[in-house]
């Protein structure tokens, strides 16, 4: 984008729009700084709930795990269903009732390990695991959703260290994921063509926001991105959901993620928080155009202390943002491990 004047971007998955502010970079920061938490360095910590063979809070055992471990998780958001109703008539206070499966997924024993620090196939092996989570909860038919994650860090409210990510599968499509299964689909009525497809091809055209582009899966920085250092994963291939994805392009995808969280954590020389997550097609309803992809909201904006906040004109208006898009991939670009 040229120049540096106030403008805003649509977000074409949600509809919404990101305020940019390219002239405020330059102004100063008195608030509050985080704690950036280096890994323990212990390969098993005796006081850790994840640790293989160590005791979780309830008192279960947990195996002596050597690979990829999912268990469900002691304190689910979702209960399995119960008989009750639990939904109101009231037409102002509406409620409804919403059942699910809550379950937790330890990446490795190895309590010093991050995502940023294993290898491709040790990502590659729980990419395996998130593929067959996913068949077989998207084949129960109690449930219409799936949504795979990770929040990494103390300040982005992990409980645990421990490398580990969750799923929650719900009777119901979550806000944003229904919001982007009516965008796409609307797209692919209105044009005949995937949205996320023909937005990938203007992005490998302007490359200004491109980070890492593979046989299988591209990482950039959206046009569109709220948060600082904000990236997006697709794949080069139409596909809905991971059992779609080649043996290969498993495999690439692992090096993908691999590769971007440990440039992340090149950015700041300390582990860079974020959330990442997994979208896939709903499980029991159509949704045409749709597309598999996967978005990182890390929070850190000057440096491994100092956050991005949402708040004050962000929740009361539309997203904001300092640092342009561009500017955040070139400086992820020159720090990018290959």
């Amino acid at each position: 984008m040229k120049g540096q004047k106030p403008h805003r971007r649509q977000n074409l998955l949600t509809g919404e729009w990101v305020l940019v502010s390219p002239h405020r970079m330059g102004r100063p920061w008195q608030g509050e700084t985080g704690d950036s938490t280096p890994p323990s360095g212990f390969a098993h910590d005796p006081a850790c709930y994840l640790c293989a063979g160590n005791a979780r809070v309830g008192g279960v055992i947990n195996p002596t795990y050597d690979g990829v471990w999912v268990f469900d998780n002691d304190f689910p958001a979702l209960l399995a269903p119960d008989g009750e109703a639990g939904q109101t008539s009231d037409p102002v206070l509406v409620t409804e009732p919403e059942t699910g499966v809550c379950r937790v997924i330890c990446y490795t024993p190895d309590h010093s390990k991050t995502m940023a620090s294993m290898t491709r196939d040790e990502i590659a092996s729980v990419v395996h695991v998130w593929t067959a989570q996913w068949q077989e909860l998207s084949a129960r038919p109690d449930l219409a959703s799936v949504t795979i994650f990770e929040n990494r860090g103390a300040m982005m409210g992990a409980s645990n260290p421990h490398p580990h990510g969750q799923i929650w599968a719900t009777s119901s499509i979550p806000n944003e994921l229904a919001t982007e299964v009516g965008r796409q689909a609307a797209w692919f009525d209105k044009n005949g063509t995937a949205l996320l497809m023909d937005y990938l091809e203007r992005e490998l055209t302007d490359g200004s926001r491109i980070l890492c582009s593979s046989a299988h899966f591209v990482a950039l920085v959206p046009f569109w991105a709220a948060w600082p250092f904000e990236t997006l994963v697709l794949p080069r291939r139409a596909v809905a959901a991971l059992d779609e994805l080649r043996a290969e392009e498993q495999s690439d995808l692992a090096d993908v993620l691999r590769r971007l969280t440990a440039s992340y954590d090149r950015v700041f020389n300390a582990p860079f928080p974020y959330t990442m997550g997994l979208h896939q097609r709903p499980t029991q309803s159509p949704a045409p155009g749709f597309v598999f992809h996967m978005h990182f909201y890390p929070p850190l904006l000057r440096s491994a202390t100092v956050r991005k906040f949402m708040v004050g004109f962000e929740m009361l208006a539309m997203a904001q943002r300092d640092l342009t898009p561009e500017a955040a991939a070139e400086r992820l670009r020159t720090v990018w491990v290959d």
